[in-house]
């Protein structure tokens, strides 16, 4: 037996959660080293200023409004400009990750905050390899947690944003509804639906989830509990997902408090946006970014037609389908989401981390594995060197 194969032989001995502990500590490795590679390399021109420390890192962009929350609350009056309207404020952000790591820091948010993303996102690389063991084998599983721990936005596990919190809850949801433990989602679609936005994707996934269940009930009986859990998950996230927009009219006042607030971060691309029409904000950026471009504003349409087309093929490709419908529904219930409710610009690369389950649909030769685990780290590399290092300008928002 050669050295590799008695090393395979151990790591494939090991429990599950040690290799992915292994894994996930290895991958923060590299991503700290990145970012000390970029803090060093930093100009005096960004945002961050020379040399910046990983604790600014931390601290940077949205993790500031997050702290906001957590030290001053949310506004009793909407913040406007000279003209009137609604101007950017805390009621853009959920609650649970700003208090909870204010909580866990015992009022050092900073080190709350990193201490916080750093478990949730070991808790999503827990709950992404129960969820995918279910359909794919061992190796397959595993690979798919080493590629998720090192995206190209991994640095998100180590920094003061939500979207750990989030996908420790999603995880942990999806496999919940894999493993029909209805119970459990009771606690977590609250928890998803008051960390970040996306948990009305959610309630759309569990409608087509009753759906396909309801169709394919000969051959996976459907009980009338199942049938009472489902709706009454999906009343839950909706209901979730429309609440804060109520708390946020009753505290300030003006009913569409929350939406004017998203909308006033839309205006600075889209001066004039006065109210929210879904699916209009990618109908209004295709020609805006395609004529930043240079281009036609009509190639614009022609690029979001093509980019729609594509997703849908790649969702509805045999690959995702093995997966099980839980990834496959939530991965389509999320892009409509986003298409409804969403406008394309610098953190639309954040915004589609929740998509993170179809890691599973990876390559699945050794090579192909290998190049890319190397594609993600020199995505990371480059996320965080545009975002961090040298970010100062609109199109270098994470």
């Amino acid at each position: 037996m050669t050295t590799l194969s008695r090393f395979r032989a151990v790591w494939r001995g090991w429990p599950a959660v040690a290799r992915i502990a292994v894994i996930y500590v290895m991958s923060r490795l590299v991503t700290t080293a990145l970012m000390l590679q970029v803090a060093a390399a930093a100009p005096s021109t960004s945002r961050f200023g020379p040399n910046p420390s990983l604790g600014d890192f931390v601290l940077g962009w949205d993790a500031q409004w997050y702290w906001t929350v957590a030290v001053f609350g949310y506004p009793s009056a909407l913040p406007r400009d000279d003209a009137g309207t609604v101007a950017e404020n805390a009621w853009a952000f959920m609650p649970v990750y700003a208090h909870l790591s204010n909580a866990v820091g015992l009022g050092v948010w900073g080190t709350g905050a990193l201490v916080v993303s750093l478990v949730a996102g070991f808790v999503a690389c827990l709950g992404l390899h129960g969820l995918l063991r279910r359909r794919l084998d061992d190796d397959a599983a595993m690979w798919s947690v080493a590629l998720f721990a090192s995206a190209p936005l991994a640095a998100l596990f180590q920094v003061g944003y939500a979207e750990a919190l989030f996908l420790a809850f999603l995880m942990l949801a999806l496999w919940a509804l894999a493993a029909r433990r209805w119970w459990w989602l009771y606690a977590l679609v609250p928890l998803m639906g008051y960390t970040r936005p996306g948990i009305l994707a959610f309630a759309l996934m569990l409608g087509l989830y009753g759906l396909v269940r309801w169709f394919r009930r000969r051959s996976d009986v459907l009980s009338s509990s199942e049938i009472v859990h489902i709706l009454a998950l999906g009343a839950l996230a909706v209901a979730v997902g429309f609440s804060w927009q109520i708390i946020a009219g009753i505290v300030t006042g003006v009913p569409d408090a929350y939406l004017q607030t998203e909308l006033a971060w839309r205006r600075g691309w889209l001066p004039g946006t006065e109210g929210f029409v879904p699916f209009e904000g990618w109908l209004g950026a295709a020609p805006l970014w395609f004529s930043l471009w240079g281009l036609p504003a009509w190639t614009g349409y022609v690029g979001l037609a093509l980019i729609v087309g594509l997703a849908a093929w790649g969702l509805l490709a045999r690959r995702v389908r093995a997966l099980g419908p839980e990834v496959q529904l939530w991965s389509i219930s999320y892009v409509v989401y986003l298409l409804a409710v969403f406008f394309p610009q610098s953190s639309t690369f954040r915004l589609l981390v929740p998509l993170s389950p179809l890691w599973g649909a990876a390559p699945r030769s050794r090579w192909g594995r290998i190049v890319a685990l190397l594609l993600c780290v020199l995505g990371q590399w480059v996320w965080i060197a545009a975002m961090y290092g040298h970010g100062n300008t609109f199109w270098q928002i994470p």
